[in-house]
């Protein structure tokens, strides 16, 4: 798996873009809809009302088989028209993954109940064979398209470096094309007991 990180010009999308924007990628790249961990990373930009604001710095990430890489690229170039925004997608580069001991997904999708998500999280890593700790954020609806996921944020830190590519590879839960449960780098958790 390798990230392929597209430069992006655009102000701002709506605020449940996952959805419309994935839609746009799969109408140019129609071979990455079949791909079972082919995921979007979410974009970074700052929550205005019913839109996000985008950054200059802004960048669309696919993260995908390295096999798929350069077929990927073919999003250059193109306009994405998502909700009321626009983007447009520039040059690429490809990004390989890279051990990190402390790992951030913004959405995994789950139950609302806490304690039965974080069951279902643990025995998804005892399977992976997986030995880390976890902090658990807020329980969150992301909705958009006639579309909703919900579940947590989930921060995993002590893992070894073999599992954080593993973590970062397959991801946890579903829903990866709208960016659930795909994991980046995070600032280093320590001192926690």
């Amino acid at each position: 798996m390798v990230d392929m990180v597209f430069d992006l010009k655009g102000s701002f999308v709506s605020e449940g873009y996952a959805f419309t924007l994935w839609d746009e990628v799969v109408n140019i790249l129609p071979w990455i809809d079949a791909e079972e961990f082919a995921g979007l990373l979410p974009l970074r930009g700052s929550a205005s009302g019913e839109v996000m604001l985008l950054s200059l710095r802004s960048k669309l990430v696919l993260r995908l088989p390295a096999e798929l890489a350069a077929q990927a690229g073919a999003l250059s170039g193109h306009e994405l028209n998502v909700g009321s925004g626009t983007l447009r997608v520039g040059a690429v580069t490809e990004r390989a993954l890279q051990p990190y001991t402390t790992l951030h997904a913004h959405l995994v999708e789950g139950e609302e109940d806490e304690e039965m998500f974080l069951t279902g999280v643990a025995a998804r890593l005892q399977e992976m064979d997986i030995a880390c700790k976890w902090i658990c954020g807020k329980y969150h609806t992301v909705r958009g398209a006639g579309q909703a996921l919900s579940g947590f944020s989930l921060v995993l830190h002590d893992l070894k470096p073999e599992d954080s590519l593993q973590v970062q590879r397959a991801g946890l839960g579903s829903s990866r094309r709208f960016g659930c449960g795909i994991f980046v780098p995070y600032k280093a958790i320590s001192g926690l007991g």
